[in-house]
């Protein structure tokens, strides 16, 4: 029995979820027109002060009772500074003087709704409501000014099929609507249920701090909707959209998660939006997506739809993050041999070469991606699991990749020097690089359908390589063709499918352990700073385990049989051998 020695310390790290870490001043990009570099001093700065978003750091000169009861409600706790309107259960309130004001809603209506006018911040107190409006939001914030969300107890609300009365001049996008900040805290639940638009929606930010339940579905709109911003430092939050085209969570610029549970779920189809024709998306965020903390979790099963998508730079630094995209592709691509072409070149099956389809992916970036912490594991049914039109860079964390077109693609050069990450695809290339591919540290364990389709391929045809240099590599099926190996690499055989391996240094310790797929038939490449021998057919006991089950670390094996290692050039092989154990 040997012992592995490999040390992969960011695994353990990325398990494991500290509490509320809070985005102060995050940069963001001033244009979504070209991918920016990972320098957060690029682009102006979204400042989220936890200070000022903390309602425990503000004092309130009042509070205001609103009471729902039926097809009436009533208002107390107003002076002359105050202007109330109340129609049957509608009420609206404009509060004229320079009170900070708590607004505490409770008691239940099926016809009724909460209007605001502010030029103050405040406090809306949810307190056990229950309130629908069939004709426009249930609450209707007009002030521009931050608005503390209080959730204490069960509360409910919803919106009507049609919004009938908003005035010309006004908003009115959702369920729960707000012109300034929504920062929702307090350990009570919260479910909208909106029909007509979208769930939650600022003109500015939303927040979801310290600690509430928030449920949000959504047959017609986006489920949450911050123009300037979504921030989830806290929470469980639960997300359910159906509608043609919509998403989870929409941002013009940042989507960012420092911790709480987040749950997304679509199942609508893309389709023609005020006619464009728009997909669907668990997450959308125009210019950043970030996470460095936190649980999410994305289902995504209708129609050319995606898991997270971005028009610019990603970045995942921390978190736990699963994607799984189960519906197929919408439309037909019209030009380079439709979905899914060799390599994912540009016009092969890239799904946005003609104007009647869009690509159902995990996550996909129109800039760069760049991953240096945490735990990711993303499945798409029928296009890429992971991709960037720019760069990606994988310096730490674990990623797990599983599709049926290349399950991690990059437009540009591709980078790996740390961390682990786990490639498959069933119908195309593991890894594929539209530029340089470098290998430089960390584990990759790459999987390629297969005959021309390789389990980690560079763009030969535009005189890119494979460059490797460091790091532990398996790979099922060859590697590019010409590829620079400054690292030696060894074939070990026709793979054996759904066995355990070891790799062995010259001291017969055990470098790494991993299970190979189901399905053989292809060479196994094989490639480790000190590798010296291989061995299969082993039993793997104790230590952790990473990339969905298929390596460990720090484990102990036994038995098992020798491979017998060939010297591996790429391409078609090189000649050579060693015998194995």
């Amino acid at each position: 029995m040997k012992k592995i020695g490999f040390s992969l310390p960011v695994l353990a790290a990325a398990i494991l979820l500290s509490c509320s870490k809070d985005p102060i001043d995050i940069a963001v990009p001033e244009t979504d027109s070209t991918p920016v570099e990972a320098d957060d001093s690029a682009g102006g700065n979204i400042v989220t002060d936890k200070d000022d978003d903390n309602v425990a750091n503000s004092t309130f000169d009042r509070t205001v009772k609103v009471t729902f009861s039926g097809s009436k409600a009533t208002v107390t706790g107003t002076t002359e500074d105050f202007t109330v309107s109340v129609d049957g259960a509608g009420v609206t309130i404009t509060n004229n003087g320079d009170e900070v004001v708590i607004y505490e809603l409770t008691g239940s209506s099926s016809d009724g709704y909460f209007k605001l006018y502010s030029t103050r911040k405040q406090e809306i107190l949810l307190n056990g409501l229950s309130l629908t409006n069939k004709n426009g939001a249930a609450i209707n914030n007009q002030s521009h000014k931050r608005t503390f969300v209080v959730i204490k107890g069960t509360n409910a609300l919803a919106d009507g099929v049609s919004y009938t009365s908003t005035p010309s001049d006004e908003d009115e996008k959702a369920a729960f609507f707000s012109e300034g900040q929504l920062v929702f805290s307090g350990d009570g639940t919260l479910t909208v249920n909106a029909t007509g638009k979208a769930g939650i929606t600022s003109d500015d930010y939303v927040r979801f701090m310290d600690a509430p339940t928030v449920k949000v579905t959504s047959s017609a709109g986006h489920g949450v909707r911050g123009k300037e911003a979504i921030i989830v430092s806290d929470g469980i939050i639960d997300v359910e959209v159906s509608g043609t085209g919509k998403k989870g969570f929409s941002s013009d610029t940042l989507v960012y998660f420092g911790g709480g549970v987040t749950t997304i779920r679509t199942t609508g189809s893309a389709g023609d939006v005020d006619g464009e024709l728009t997909g669907v998306a668990g997450i959308k965020a125009d210019l950043r997506f970030e996470i460095e903390d936190g649980v999410l979790d994305i289902t995504s099963t209708g129609t050319g739809a995606k898991g997270i998508s971005g028009d610019n730079v990603a970045y995942f630094k921390g978190g736990t993050v699963t994607v799984n995209v189960t519906g197929v592709n919408y439309g037909s691509s019209s030009s380079g041999g439709g979905w899914g072409g060799p390599g994912g070149r540009p016009g092969q099956g890239s799904g946005s070469s003609s104007d009647n389809s869009v690509a159902s992916k995990g996550i996909k970036f129109d800039g760069n991606l760049y991953i240096s912490g945490g735990r990711i594991t993303v499945k798409s049914a029928k296009h890429e699991a992971l991709e960037a039109k720019g760069v990606i860079e994988v310096t730490g964390g674990e990623v797990y990749a599983y599709s049926s077109d290349d399950a991690i693609n990059a437009g540009g050069d591709f980078t790996i020097d740390g961390g682990a990450v786990y490639a498959q695809s069933t119908g195309n290339d593991g890894l594929d690089a539209n530029g340089n591919l470098y290998i430089k540290d960390g584990i990759v364990f790459a999987v390629g359908s297969g005959g021309a389709e390789l389990a980690i391929d560079a763009n030969s045809e535009a005189q890119k390589k494979l460059y490797l240099t460091g790091g532990t590599v398996i790979a099922v099926g060859g590697l590019e063709s010409g590829a620079s190996l400054s690292q030696a690499c060894w074939s070990a055989g026709t793979v054996k499918a759904n066995t355990d391996y070891a790799l062995l240094d010259k001291g017969g310790n055990t470098i790494g352990a991993f299970r190979t797929p189901s399905g053989g038939s292809q060479t196994l490449i094989l490639s480790a700073p000190s590798l010296e021998s291989a061995l299969y057919g082993v039993s793997v006991e104790g230590g952790e385990s990473c990339l969905e089950g298929q390596y460990w670390v720090r484990a102990t094996v036994s038995g098992g049989k020798g491979c017998t290692l060939s010297t591996y050039s790429g391409g078609q092989g090189g000649g050579g051998g060693r015998p194995g154990w």
